[in-house]
């Protein structure tokens, strides 16, 4: 029986969508179908997303890792108006010799732009909304380049988009964010990201095919 974990909106919305091709979707309506087998996801894992650069080493530790040497955007951190969320599911569910990762960004689902524009000086991002703006909550200005760690709290770790939400199971969420990124070697976490996809996978096959998507995961024989 499968466990219970977060899928994204883009995923949920593959029930209603087939393809056009192999990267450009489009709207209609397939049989929903179950699919019984259960599926190997180690190639989803050792896929190569950039050279030397696999879906696993992506993931485990959950870090966001930058080369300035190297483009900006995924693999190489983010750009802010990145559809990250989909770029990520895109790696783990899909096969990356047929589809590249912007592939589930294509799905007509996403906001064309971002509500408001991005500033042009940092922090970046548009200030916050509400009527009046919401203030920052008391305590948020810390400086992590000379702060000590016991200055701040973490609430929740946002390493790699989409690894938090849809690579563990529900129940141990809290355990995963008060895990720090050097406790994710494979025996502890790996276990669990491997079984959350091979649950995605079981359940979404049947939709990815519907929309002329190849996975990367194949039967277990």
């Amino acid at each position: 029986m499968n466990r219970p974990f977060i899928i994204a909106a883009p995923l949920v919305a593959l029930v209603a969508l087939s393809a056009c091709g192999n990267d450009a979707p489009t709207a209609t309506v397939p049989t929903p179908m179950q699919t019984p087998a259960s599926y190997e996801v180690s190639k989803c894992l050792s896929q190569e997303v950039a050279p030397g650069v696999t879906v696993a080493s992506l993931v485990i530790p959950d870090t966001l890792s930058i080369n300035f040497a190297a483009p900006a955007g995924f693999p190489n951190g983010r750009k802010l108006a990145d559809p990250v969320i989909d770029i990520e599911l895109a790696v783990l569910l899909l096969d990356l010799k047929k589809h590249n990762p912007g592939t589930l960004a294509l799905l007509p689902l996403n906001p064309a732009a971002n509500d408001l524009p991005f500033r042009p000086d940092f922090p970046y991002l548009a200030a916050p909304q509400g009527t009046p703006p919401i203030p920052a909550p008391a305590g948020t200005n810390f400086d992590f380049r000379s702060d000590p760690t016991t200055a701040y709290v973490r609430v929740d770790r946002m390493g790699q988009p989409a690894v938090a939400t849809v690579l563990v199971h529900a129940g141990n969420k809290t355990a995963f964010n008060d895990d720090s990124p050097a406790d994710d070697a494979p025996g502890k976490w790996g276990g669990e990201f491997t079984g959350s996809l091979v649950d995605l996978q079981n359940e979404l096959v049947d939709d990815l095919k519907a929309a002329n998507l190849t996975t990367c995961a194949t039967p277990k024989t």
